[in-house]
């Protein structure tokens, strides 16, 4: 691929699942794999009013919610982030941390964090929020829109051993749904520990399935 919008464009086929042939360099595909170790990553952020440096690694045994925003001091961006954040205890609760990304400065992150929530701010953070600067990271989730140099909308379920386990990466206009993401997060640590799968909605306390021929018709015969 020798240009930088063939690059794109690729990348986005390939989240089509439309290649065929995955490229080497592809700026997706090719960093990480469902199921398989999330790329590392380290940085400054600002957490709990102050800058500190944090890493992938400070949150090994535990589950982390790792999402992208595309830039500090814009429209839906804090309505994510502030939602995330005040629901935060939800999380940790489960034993899972959250922790927000984007490719302004730890400054600019501050001065955000400074200013009211009735002025777009976003006031007191429960969640470090991450300065990629270099883009780096970025890069390495497949999430970086080169033309503006923002991030899309990257949310990343990776769970205790540092395993990637949920990928969801929205265009920039759309933002998420923190019940559905505490749902996913709630559902694979299920399967961690029971070993049987959840079917379409399903949320706690309600019926799951054995992942097996004999096992599933207990289900189907109940739900169907």
């Amino acid at each position: 691929i020798s240009s930088r919008v063939t690059q794109q464009q690729t990348t986005q086929q390939c989240l089509l699942g439309s290649v065929k042939r995955i490229p080497q360099n592809c700026s997706f595909c090719g960093q990480f794999k469902l199921a398989k170790p999330a790329p590392e990553w380290s940085g400054t952020a600002v957490a709990n009013g102050e800058f500190k440096e944090i890493s992938s690694a400070n949150y090994r045994g535990k589950y982390l919610v790792f999402f992208f925003y595309p830039a500090d001091f814009t429209f839906i961006c804090p309505t994510e982030i502030i939602s995330f954040s005040d629901r935060v205890e939800e999380f940790r609760k489960i034993n899972c941390e959250v922790v927000g990304c984007s490719t302004d400065s730890h400054f600019t992150h501050l001065a955000w964090i400074n200013t009211p929530r009735k002025q777009g701010g976003l006031g007191n953070m429960n969640i470090p929020l991450l300065s990629d600067k270099t883009y780096d990271i970025a890069k390495a989730y497949g999430v970086f829109k080169e033309d503006d140099a923002v991030t899309f909308r990257g949310l990343f379920i990776i769970d205790d051993k540092g395993n990637l386990r949920q990928i969801t990466i929205n265009d920039l206009p759309v933002g998420r749904n923190v019940d559905e993401v505490l749902r996913l997060v709630q559902g694979f640590q299920f399967t961690d520990k029971h070993g049987e799968v959840c079917p379409a909605n399903w949320k706690p306390g309600s019926d799951t399935m054995k992942p097996d021929v004999k096992g599933s018709k207990s289900y189907f015969s109940k739900h169907n």
